[in-house]
């Protein structure tokens, strides 16, 4: 019960399967204490339906191919490791998913006293705390079979910078997060001066904010636009040669082509300065190969998949699958350093220190 003494209240939205795929049911506002029968009666419904039609055929662009253009959405509450008490079973039941929201409801509900004064918080209203689809998968990481990031390959790195305190460094700062200094906004990483993003890709992971993509098709090339920073790749289709292999980018160089109804995309030439695996902090990327493919599964989803194949990294491959939604809405403008008055604090706050002595 809140102060006013009116019950805590939450947005459902579930998805249900039609003649013509998925099809999202957005259940108002319902008071916390009902949620766990309205839960119970749609789990039984989920639960006895397939994860994508198998004799579902794609819309086609007026090129002919699968019409994937739109604007997704690829958050998700699935852990990205597997729980070991799964062992290699990729699934859930519907009870232990049913379980699993329940305690999450529970644990976010629950009130605490704070043991920090919060300095470096987030609002939490504004983290997306779960997800549209269909997906009852135990993690996002299909392979290896357990579901698990595997060993370090011998001498893999450790990618520099963080939340934390500063490290030492030299200009130009190359770190994605954290910073050498708070002398000035150059002496920031590249995420704090939104040049480079969490979850802008490649690859797409599920983060706490920012989780669209708008994808947008041509003939010969495909561009897909994320809200993270506002990138927008441009990805040719069976184009010329590759780049020569001392040209490096930040988000490598991305290479495209249909295989069937699904389109594949293969990036190389990643500059060596980001972790291998964005929830990793090992590796450079520098040897990296980035397959993601795409595939329209039904009215309202595309299954994304991507590959990590970084031997110098890790000693295996990582597969993972992310389910894509569709939203029926626009890309916004992502304004970040337009209304960045936490990097104008955070540098205010330093000269203050300064000036205290400290």
């Amino acid at each position: 019960m809140s102060a006013s003494g009116a019950e805590n209240k939450i947005m459902l939205m579930y998805r249900l399967q039609t003649d013509e795929g998925y099809r999202s049911i957005i259940v108002k506002t319902v008071p916390s204490s009902a949620l766990s029968c309205i839960a119970t009666c749609f789990l039984f419904i989920i639960a006895a339906t397939a994860f994508a039609q198998s004799d579902y055929v794609p819309p086609r662009t007026e090129y002919g191919h699968s019409d994937l253009q739109g604007v997704w959405n690829f958050a998700s509450h699935t852990p990205v490791q597997r729980a070991q008490r799964y062992g290699n079973r990729e699934f859930l039941t519907a009870k232990e998913d049913e379980e699993n929201r329940l305690q999450s409801i529970t644990a976010f509900e629950a009130r605490a006293e704070s043991h920090f004064d919060g300095v470096g918080g987030y609002n939490s209203f504004w983290y997306e705390r779960a997800s549209i689809g269909y997906d009852l998968r135990t993690s996002l990481i299909t392979y290896p079979a357990n579901g698990r990031i595997p060993a370090l390959a011998e001498g893999a790195t450790m990618q520099s910078g963080g939340l934390s305190a500063d490290i030492p460094g030299e200009r130009p700062v190359r770190f994605v997060v954290g910073g050498i200094s708070k002398d000035g906004p150059e002496d920031r990483g590249l995420s704090e001066r939104c040049i480079v993003g969490f979850n802008a890709g490649p690859p797409f992971m599920p983060s706490s904010y920012n989780n669209n993509v708008q994808i947008i098709q041509h003939r010969d090339h495909v561009v897909i636009v994320t809200e993270m920073i506002h990138d927008a790749r441009i990805v040719p289709l069976n184009a010329g040669p590759k780049l020569h292999d001392d040209i490096r980018l930040w988000s490598g160089d991305s290479r495209g082509h249909w295989d069937g109804d699904t389109l594949v995309v293969e990036t190389r030439n990643f500059n060596g300065l980001t972790q291998s695996f964005t929830t990793s902090p090992n590796g450079d990327s520098y040897d990296k190969l980035l397959t993601e493919r795409f595939t329209r599964v039904d009215i309202e989803t595309v299954e994304y998949e991507f590959t990590i194949d970084d031997p110098s990294t890790f000693s295996d491959k990582i597969t993972v699958m992310v389910p894509m939604t569709k939203v029926d809405g626009l890309l916004y403008e992502y304004a970040c350093h337009e209304g960045n008055y936490g990097m104008t604090n955070m540098l205010r706050g330093a000269r203050l220190q300064e000036s205290m002595g400290k």
